[in-house]
């Protein structure tokens, strides 16, 4: 990006940014109306004002968060550790992670066994896992999006588990969408795309009359790269993708030309069947960044069309098929039983996992119906008392679990213990944490297992969270969602409206706002799990200071036409860096003997002895009724 001074763009401003960079406090930030970081980050659950939606900086894993369990992973963990200290405590489910599936282990095993006794263990200073909340309180107003899962939203309905659960939480999404979606505030905003000078040799933000998914008229295609700053022929080709009509495979009927794109990267097809100007890759290369975390050359073809991408309108695909059932899995838009119903809360799912906390811990977060939890402040030193049938122990990380004397021992170490490892024994155990620590924390395993879990590779992404003090800028440009095909974070723009009980979205443009922006740190050319790696390696070694600027400097430049300042407009900056994001998937491109029945998910959830497993990798798909089903099934094989 450019080299514009640090000045310029506000990096030496105290706002709410940087309270926390890399695992060092560095004071509360207060200016901008801005409020609400706590002042030490490893500070027990039951400090007085702990409250981690407010915190901003390094988010998602932060640090204090992972350390340890890289030193288990590396053999280094047991080396340092003080001795095993017994805390003399015995429950009937332990739970390793404070995600959605964990939270719903719980919810389940204690619906099967009312009293139940159950701990559940997170390594994060807040529960949630990826439902992550981040809450900005920005001139009065109290501001919410998400850090991580975004919507309820499935490619296939949701099981009856999981639709079960929800409406015993009392959510309803089909009844919340009527209710409380306003897309009136951003009728008039559509979508742009900012060509930065770097990749397309000048900085021009271009309007597209189009939806946020890049559904326009020929006309406004037309309009659209009469201004864009790009040869002739990658206009030409941008054209052709997005409005021409041509059938690529004449003569093959659906079926066919679906088993062809199954074998193809997007990017190939592309290039090599519609003959796109090679030039034409870098506007086309990140689009599909936001849905698998990586580049067009990562993702199928067939994928792509499934979910409407440009290019595939003369092929006139149908949906099903016998093609795609002996192929062993489908992609989203072929599936014959039809998507989930969808809503998005303010702060995402993290309502989901606030409301089961709500039904698991009395007295946590007040309130008693779905519309006073959005503005609830959660009770932390509540989760963990002792006494409690249920606790929720944050800050607190699993580094060993063993089937031991008819039931299981869980070791564990917390983020301020000094390296102290605490132990505590269970009945039963359910790992609802990531498949690929799995292996380290029960070394017992057999061998097959431990490999089926490490083939389980998670994608890494950042969801940034922007505190904006109004939209003005947008509001002259007309955009609500950019495009940043060549940039650091490949698009911007704002959540849906939604106003829920007492919360109310920002309505008017010099309303302060919240945005969000997306980076995945996928490396082209390589395979989907080795991109996977590489990312994952990236985040965990860039600091807070390198997202800060080009936060800044992309905003900046994009958006200074209408007026943009970002050292006076950005009152907040929260970085969810998810080194392990989203759940793997089938991917046609290298899983060329897929066999649904027995995919390596099937083989990593095996059951241990009193130690069962459930998360979203052990459903092989990256939706939250996924970790919601594999809860139930976790917990149904631990009582039978």
């Amino acid at each position: 990006m450019s080299k514009a001074s640090d000045k310029d763009l506000g990096m030496d401003r105290p706002i709410a940014r940087r309270d926390f960079l890399q695992g060092a406090a560095a004071g509360v930030a207060t200016l901008g109306g801005l409020q609400g970081a706590d002042a030490a980050e490893a500070e027990p659950q039951n400090t007085p004002g702990y409250y981690p939606p407010t915190r901003y900086g390094m988010r998602g894993s932060h640090p204090g968060a992972f350390e340890a369990a890289h030193e288990v992973r590396d053999g280094d963990f047991w080396s340092k550790a003080t001795a095993l200290e017994d805390g003399h405590e015995t429950y009937d489910l332990v739970v390793v992670g404070g995600g959605i599936s964990g939270l719903s282990s719980a919810y389940f095993y204690r619906a099967a066994r009312p009293g139940a006794k159950i701990l559940i263990l997170e390594n994060h200073d807040d529960f949630g896992g990826h439902a992550k909340r981040n809450e900005f309180h920005v001139n009065g107003r109290m501001e919410l999006i998400n850090g991580g899962t975004l919507d309820i939203d499935s490619p296939y309905p949701y099981s009856q588990a999981a639709s079960g659960l929800l409406a015993s939480l009392g959510i309803d999404p089909v009844k919340l969408g009527k209710e409380c979606n306003d897309p009136s505030v951003f009728k008039d905003l559509r979508l742009g795309v900012f060509f930065d000078r770097e990749t397309f040799g000048s900085d021009k933000l271009v309007h597209l009359d189009a939806d946020e998914r890049g559904k326009g008229s020929p006309q406004a295609w037309k309009a659209f790269v009469a201004q864009a700053p790009v040869s002739k022929a990658v206009k030409e080709s941008i054209l052709k993708i997005e409005t021409g009509g041509s059938d690529y495979y004449p003569g093959l009927t659906s079926d066919q030309k679906k088993e062809k794109l199954w074998a193809i990267s997007y990017r190939d097809y592309l290039l090599n069947v519609v003959k796109a100007d090679p030039a034409t890759m870098p506007f086309y290369q990140h689009h599909t960044d936001d849905w698998w975390g990586v580049g067009i050359d990562a993702v199928s073809a067939l994928d792509c069309a499934s979910l409407g991408y440009p290019g595939f309108k003369g092929l006139k695909l149908t949906p099903g098929g016998p093609a795609l059932k002996r192929m062993g899995a489908t992609p989203a838009g072929y599936s014959t039983t039809g998507g989930s119903d969808f809503f998005h809360f303010p702060d995402g799912n993290a309502s989901i996992a606030r409301a089961l906390v709500r039904a698991l811990v009395p007295g946590a977060i007040a309130g008693k119906d779905i519309h006073d939890l959005i503005t609830a402040r959660c009770d932390y030193a509540a989760l963990d008392r002792p006494g409690n049938q249920m606790r929720i122990r944050l800050n607190s990380l699993v580094v060993r679990a063993r089937n031991a004397d008819k039931g299981v021992e869980i070791a564990y170490t917390r983020a301020s213990g000094g390296g102290k490892v605490y132990r505590v024994r269970a009945k039963d155990c359910v790992l609802a944490s990531w498949n690929m620590m799995i292996p380290y924390l029960v070394p017992e395993l057999p061998p097959a297992q431990k490999t089926a879990l490490h083939a389980l590779v998670k994608c890494p992404l950042v969801y940034t969270s922007v505190a904006l003090r109004n939209w003005e800028a947008f509001h002259k440009l007309k955009v609500r969602r950019v495009l940043s095909p060549g940039c650091y974070f490949a698009n911007f723009g704002f959540p849906p409206t939604i106003n829920i009980g007492s919360y109310k979205s920002s309505l008017a443009p010099d309303q302060p706002i919240m945005l969000r922006m997306v980076r995945a740190p996928a490396k082209p050319g390589l395979s989907e799990d080795d991109q996977n790696r590489a990312g994952r390696a990236e985040l965990l070694s860039t600091p807070f200071e390198t997202f800060e600027r080009n936060i800044r400097d992309q905003l900046g430049r994009a958006l200074s036409p209408a007026g943009f300042d970002p050292a006076r407009d950005i009152e907040g900056i929260a970085v969810n860096r998810w080194a392990h994001g989203y759940a793997p998937e089938y991917n046609s491109l290298w899983d060329k003997d897929f066999d649904a029945e027995h995919g390596p998910n099937i083989a990593a959830r095996q059951r241990f002895g009193r130690i069962a497993i459930a998360n979203s990798d052990s459903g092989y798909a990256a939706y939250t009724d996924s970790a919601i089903d594999q809860a139930h099934r976790a917990v149904g094989e631990l009582l039978g």
